[in-house]
């Protein structure tokens, strides 16, 4: 398989990046890395199966460079932007190359399934960015692609894989989760493309359950 990854420094990219690199499960995966700054992601440059090229991620000259050949996208940052330029450029340069299936960041509270007091506090703490999350939710529903969108919780850097997902139609559970916890989702998807497919996951320790705020 050849992945696609943009935002590749990010912290829980770089988890999906080493797992990759170190577990028997993923050796014929062969990863291209979209950075802002190639440096960043030097040392895995060396590896056969990497490749590393420093670009603007939202820009659509880099996403038709880095998508012919490609198998999966896995967009490591949530699309913010009022003009969801990521999102509609990834989506673009796809089409144009044959690619089908993307995994896409984004954050819990999209569809108003986040329920009690901490649902309350996280509308207030996202309200900024969420329409622009919606939107580019939306812009992968209509695209015709296989996509999956993951709805992340308030995460944390606990060491623990520890999660529950809900699906697109159900009450979020939890309020936080590790990075490693959704690393682990990144790549049941990367082993099976059919997991989560057309769909998105909500991603929580449901531990964290009942919880009025994050739990780090």
């Amino acid at each position: 398989m050849n992945l696609l990854i943009l935002a590749a420094n990010g912290q829980i990219a770089r988890i999906v990046e080493q797992r990759i690199l170190n577990e028997s499960e993923f050796a014929d995966v062969k990863m291209t890395l979209v950075l802002s700054n190639s440096q960043r992601l030097s040392q895995l440059g060396a590896d056969p199966r990497v490749t590393i090229v420093e670009g603007d991620i939202a820009d659509a000259s880099v996403l038709a460079q880095v998508m012919p050949g490609q198998d999966m996208v896995y967009v490591a940052v949530v699309d913010h932007g009022r003009d969801n330029a990521i999102t509609k450029n990834a989506i673009t340069a796809m089409q144009a190359n044959g690619v089908k299936r993307i995994v896409s960041t984004s954050i819990l509270g999209l569809y108003n399934e986040v329920p009690g007091e901490f649902g309350r506090w996280n509308l207030a703490m996202v309200k900024s960015g969420l329409q622009a999350a919606i939107d580019a939710d939306q812009l992968l529903t209509d695209s015709g692609l296989n996509y999956t969108t993951l709805r992340l919780p308030w995460l944390n850097d606990r060491d623990e894989v520890k999660y529950t997902v809900t699906k697109k139609d159900e009450t979020y559970v939890g309020v936080s989760g590790s990075r490693q916890s959704i690393a682990d989702v990144v790549l049941k998807i990367v082993a099976d493309p059919n997991y989560g497919a057309n769909d998105s996951l909500g991603i929580a320790d449901p531990a964290t359950q009942g919880q009025d705020r994050p739990v780090y």
